[in-house]
């Protein structure tokens, strides 16, 4: 073998180690799990809305949070009297469904507002709320909004649309009594969600939300919310 040919295929092999390199790293990269909050950077005891997320353009909000360290993990701990509060976190860009679809939180809900119901405008409230949002022009017409909830009186499993605001559909995650006190996590397929709802295959969402509100009931609802990520099946 001439010097020439064992240079090249010295060449060809390291040309193929680096692609296969790439390789691996590329699918390791499409692998990893995108983070969207895990309340590591707040210290505890901070209150209001948590940096890096924004609150809601409607209504009275009294944003009742505060970063918490449970036993369990840190968490925001949320509360509401008789009122409504809503924190966003833009995700534009970051999350491919198509790659990560398993939306993944945990959550300890400890108090339900009396008689919520989600699928009635009359008790739309909910203890522990979590929302994936697909902005649409004119918001507050066109969005798409999957609202996974852990509703009062609504059977775990329930799918209806939001007679208080039309571009949410609720996905009753959790209903009733039974886990209060327990955290939990859960994981729901947001494509397969998606899909499901309004009968096509998702783009990649714009913003994850999380809320809390008792003020249709006139009562009281309480819950903490640790990490959230969205990861492979």
């Amino acid at each position: 073998m001439s010097l020439g040919m064992l240079v090249r295929g010295h060449s060809v092999r390291a040309r193929l180690g680096v692609g296969l390199l790439l390789l691996l790293a590329t699918a390791a990269s499409a692998a990893s799990p995108v983070l969207v909050e895990d309340w590591s950077a707040p210290p505890v005891g901070t209150k209001g809305i948590p940096a890096g997320w924004k609150g809601q353009n409607w209504g009275s909000p009294k944003y009742d949070f505060t970063v918490v360290n449970t036993n369990a993990q840190k968490a925001l701990h949320m509360r509401s009297v008789n009122e409504g509060s809503t924190i966003s976190r833009e995700i534009k860009g970051q999350v491919d469904l198509k790659e990560t679809p398993l939306l993944e939180w945990s959550w300890r809900v400890t108090l339900l507002p009396k008689n919520g119901n989600s699928c009635r405008k009359a008790t739309d409230d909910q203890g522990g709320q979590v929302y994936v949002v697909w902005p649409r022009f004119p918001d507050a017409v066109r969005s798409q909004i999957i609202g996974y909830v852990w509703d009062t009186t609504q059977p775990a499993g329930t799918i209806c649309k939001s007679e208080k605001t039309g571009t949410v559909t609720y996905v009753v995650v959790r209903s009733g009594p039974a886990d209060l006190g327990r955290w939990l996590t859960e994981r729901r397929n947001v494509a397969d969600d998606y899909k499901q709802i309004y009968g096509a295959a998702p783009d990649a969402p714009g913003a994850l939300s999380l809320a809390i509100d008792s003020n249709d009931t006139n009562s009281t609802a309480e819950a903490f919310v640790g990490a959230l990520l969205f990861r492979r099946p």
